[in-house]
């Protein structure tokens, strides 16, 4: 579950490091007294870049949209299963979806699948 200040490792090469989520654009909210805003695995945020590359092509001043490929808090599958990853992770995409980098690094779940970001499940190198 990523919210509002969740800090994120970035899987790609386009020289960002780690993240902050902005804002979630995706992802759903509690029916509590708290009504945050979570995202799950496939949700859309929005971040900004906290450490990066001296070589990044990337305008660290601006804010980026990126996918989450990996939670630590663990996601249910249909099965009843449930995977859980070390660390949160995203990779930073465009406007249509598609990933700015060209390699992703790690394993990503087999959720974004389902949410059509099949260039990212392609781009990985092991699916999960």
């Amino acid at each position: 579950m990523i919210q509002q200040e969740t800090i994120l490792d970035i899987a790609d090469n386009t020289g960002a490091k780690t993240a902050l989520c902005v804002r979630v654009l995706g992802g759903s909210t509690g029916r509590g007294q708290f009504t945050r805003r979570t995202a799950n695995i496939g949700d859309i945020i929005i971040v900004a870049i906290k450490k990066a590359l001296p070589t990044m092509s990337l305008d660290d001043k601006k804010t980026h949209r990126a996918v989450i490929i990996r939670t630590k808090y663990p996601t249910r599958r249909s099965d009843g299963s449930y995977v859980r990853f070390d660390r949160n992770a995203a990779v930073l995409i465009d406007k249509d979806g598609n990933p700015l980098g060209t390699r992703i690094f790690g394993a990503v779940a087999r959720e974004l699948r389902e949410k059509n970001f099949m260039k990212i499940v392609s781009l990985a190198s092991e699916v999960v």
